[in-house]
């Protein structure tokens, strides 16, 4: 049986679909490719690829009943679910594209495994098909307290925040209404890539930190902006968590294998616990790259918590799962070698 990647192309998916074949699934794609790389399915990670949205029900129905050539004939039995718009200030201007793709489609999605579910009842005993949601610690807006744990209350301050929540809240319910089983990863900072070199960021545009901080170290970009530095942090600027990404797609695989034995909806931080301010991560970018790196200061960001620190202590103590990889050099070395190697 079949595990489907949606949004597979993208940064988690494709890391997510490595850490899926080295633990021996077979794993079939669907990503529409607006912001995915069809060159890293087929030719790295060389697994099929279905282009198509999930919003089409038709095609959705195809692939979990086997019904598509690229399954040869054998059925989905999970489905791990990436695919969204996930840049905060593109839903802030533009609601209407982030409530339709994310929330709308979603919302297809979810009922066709609901549907193909109930259809499978009468012919296999595992019949329901759980899913992992990739969701986001901006569901929780600007916290008051820290580290945020899972109970903490959500208030999402934009969009794309909001687009997750909704979906999370879908989620609980279909559990108990439906019997659907579910996986609701909230994560931090995802940064980094594969050791390999061969997995990495490629976003465009690019909003994320440290490849940022790559392109104004190599003067790609005439300098690297930081947003704010009177923040009531110790040098003034944000502190974030950051999490290896090879250590959040191998979160998935144990939340799949935790799904597929275990009636219910579950929900876990991404996260290390431990808060790096921005130019903490300059200061280690400089030292990895033997670079330096110029920055303009500008003004603050609205919505910017000066702190997001996650509390992953469920995580760690309920799945047995720890970011192995998530000390900074790491996450910066390994970067730095992708970076390397596509530019």
């Amino acid at each position: 049986m079949y595990i489907l990647v949606t949004g597979g192309a993208g940064y988690i998916g494709c890391h997510t679909v490595r850490a899926l074949q080295k633990e021996g699934f077979k794993v079939v794609v669907l990503d529409n490719l607006i912001h995915g790389h069809k060159e890293i399915v087929e030719k790295v990670l060389k697994v099929p690829l279905i282009i198509g949205d999930i919003g089409d029900t038709e095609l959705v129905t195809q692939i979990l009943n086997g019904e598509h050539e690229a399954t040869k004939g054998e059925l989905v039995t999970a489905v791990i679910h990436f695919a969204a718009f996930a840049y905060v200030g593109e839903s802030v201007n533009n609601p209407t594209k982030y409530f339709k793709n994310n929330v709308a489609n979603t919302i297809y999605l979810l009922d066709v495994l609901i549907k193909v579910s109930k259809e499978r009842e009468k012919t296999h005993s595992n019949y329901r098909i759980p899913i992992v949601f990739s969701s986001t610690c901006a569901t929780y807006g600007i916290p008051n307290n820290y580290p945020i744990l899972e109970s903490t209350n959500q208030h999402p301050i934009n969009p794309y925040g909001e687009s997750k929540l909704i979906i999370e809240k879908l989620l609980i319910q279909y559990s108990e209404v439906y019997g659907l089983s579910s996986m609701i990863f909230r994560y931090f900072n995802a940064a980094g890539a594969d050791p390999r070199g061969d997995l990495g960021e490629k976003h465009d545009p690019e909003t994320h930190l440290i490849p940022l901080a790559f392109d104004a170290a190599v003067k790609k970009i005439p300098y690297l902006k930081i947003y704010g530095d009177n923040y009531p942090t110790s040098d003034g600027t944000c502190v974030r968590d950051f999490i290896h990404v090879v250590d959040i797609a191998e979160a998935h695989v144990i939340g799949l294998k935790k799904i597929l034995k275990n009636n219910g909806c579950f929900i876990y931080n991404l996260g290390t616990g431990k808060g790096l301010s921005v130019k903490e991560i300059i200061s280690t970018v400089e030292k990895i790259t033997n670079l330096k790196i110029k920055t303009k200061i500008e003004l603050r960001r609205k919505g910017d918590p000066h702190i997001l620190l996650a509390s992953p202590e469920k995580a760690f103590k309920e799945l047995n799962w720890s970011p192995k990889n998530s000390d900074i050099d790491i996450i910066v070395r390994d970067a730095w070698k992708w970076f390397q190697n596509t530019n």
